[in-house]
């Protein structure tokens, strides 16, 4: 269990980063990094923790078997997946994704508006996955206690080393 609320803790930092530099919400970068990455624990690649697949953006790529869900049946792929240097790295490009990916231009226009959380995991969701149960899961983790408390912690020490 330290593992798991240590690498929570390193991903929070970075998500409230991130947050404060492209507004892209802590929460959902968590949510989605918790549930690709098993928390953290399982990337694609090395460290690929949001199972982004490989664009023209991407330096580098690699080979993952997966899961996904077609037609509502479970088939398993081999897909190009992109791969990065570091955590950072991943994050800093999912947060991309998501505040200037055209998948996601409209969903990230309407929370720009909005601000709410919960509609934007859902779009999101609809689009980033093909598990149907996916907006559900992750605006569960976004919600939990632990998660709540790495992002305030994280935002703490970022105010007092600002």
């Amino acid at each position: 269990m330290e593992d798991h609320e240590a690498r929570l803790r390193e991903v929070a930092c970075i998500a409230v980063a991130l947050e404060a530099q492209t507004g892209c919400p802590a929460q959902l970068l968590i949510s989605q990094w918790a549930l690709e990455s098993q928390w953290g624990a399982k990337p694609a690649g090395n460290f690929n923790f949001f199972g982004i697949k490989h664009a023209s953006r991407h330096a580098k790529c690699c080979t993952v078997t997966t899961r996904e869900v077609i037609n509502g049946k479970s088939v398993v792929q081999d897909l190009e997946f992109a791969d990065y240097d570091s955590l950072e790295d991943s994050c800093r490009d999912y947060a991309w994704l998501i505040t200037q990916g055209a998948p996601y231009r409209a969903a990230w226009e309407r929370y720009q508006s909005d601000h709410d959380l919960h509609t934007l995991i859902a779009a999101v969701a609809g689009t980033y996955a093909t598990d149907p149960n996916y907006a559900r899961l992750a605006a569960a983790i976004a919600g939990q206690t632990n998660v709540a408390q790495a992002v305030a912690a994280a935002r703490q020490e970022v105010s007092v080393n600002a």
